[in-house]
């Protein structure tokens, strides 16, 4: 059993091209469910399983429970972990290790969908604005927040560009997303200005001995890590009182602006780097929100009244 979960993790890194922190959640999930089903004590009803082939759709099911009981999976993990299950298992059948799949029939967890936490477009601007001075880590904090935001890049994509990636000329960089998918995305205006100021007045006093390729340096000469990110725009949102600020909220900013600015769909699509258009669409739903919330407040007639007889 423990070979067939070897065998899925290397096809889903070496064939699909799944980014390490995919492998790295289904490993884990795959993980429990090997522990599970090999150990009655668990809370497993059936004795204990030395091959997937005997698992039944019912196994699936008390595993489910397991995680969402025992383990405390919230909603979207246990989607996960449901969706890492019928993977698979599918690739078992495909495989030819078994012959049946167990998950065919089982339907994944609905989750709860929670609008993305977005900024105002007052906000993002004290939030850039309040990063100054010339000195090398103000122009890199300035610079990164502006490509988050300017861009709509993930954290991790950030700190994985590359100098090489960028040309101000052309007006665009070259990003590794999700699963080694290579986008291109606009790069221009004040994300452009930051970055180059950065480039040339800021990186080249953090280059310690052999040089670096990474466009953000740490104080140290190194490739600047996603912890450093997370803790400067959590620093830089407690100055303007947003507290707990992700990184992933310039992103959806940045997205949720351009759709209310008029964008297509379909290019912020491309843009964000998103498979399925579905992902996107969270973002009419944040913009609907924010039409709600500017007619209550504005429309002389939106509020509730007391109804007169």
């Amino acid at each position: 059993m423990e070979d067939m979960i070897n065998e899925y993790l290397s096809h889903l890194s070496v064939e699909r091209g799944s980014s390490p922190l995919t492998v790295k959640a289904y490993a884990h999930d795959l993980e429990y469910y090997y522990d599970f089903l090999s150990h009655p004590e668990l809370g497993f009803s059936r004795a204990p399983l030395t091959s997937f082939r005997d698992v039944r759709r019912s196994d699936i099911i008390e595993f489910e429970e397991y995680l969402l009981n025992e383990k405390n999976y919230a909603p979207s993990s246990l989607a996960r972990a449901i969706s890492c299950l019928k993977s698979f298992h599918k690739f078992l059948v495909r495989e030819n290790f078994c012959e049946e799949n167990p998950t065919s029939s089982i339907t994944l967890p609905r989750k709860a969908q929670n609008l993305p936490d977005v900024l105002s477009v007052e906000q993002v601007s004290r939030l850039i604005d309040g990063i100054t001075g010339d000195d090398p880590l103000k122009l890199r904090d300035r610079a990164i927040l502006e490509m988050l935001y300017g861009c709509g890049l993930r954290v991790s994509e950030l700190c994985g560009l590359d100098i090489d990636r960028l040309d101000s000329h052309e007006g665009f960089i070259i990003v590794f997303g999700k699963g080694g998918k290579e986008r291109i995305v606009p790069f221009s205006g004040a994300a452009e200005r930051a970055t180059r100021r950065y480039l040339e007045e800021g990186r080249p006093s953090l280059v310690k001995g052999a040089a670096s390729s990474a466009v953000f340096l740490n104080s140290r000469g190194g490739r600047l890590s996603r912890q450093s990110v997370f803790k400067m725009v959590q620093a830089a949102g407690l100055s303007i009182g947003v507290k707990n600020l992700h990184p992933h909220s310039l992103r959806h900013s940045c997205a949720t602006h351009m759709l209310e600015g008029g964008a297509d769909l379909r290019i912020i699509q491309d843009m964000l780097g998103h498979s399925d258009i579905s992902t996107t669409q969270i973002y009419t739903h944040v913009q609907r929100s924010h039409i709600r919330e500017e007619y209550l407040n504005a429309h002389p007639r939106a509020k509730e009244q007391p109804f007169e007889q």
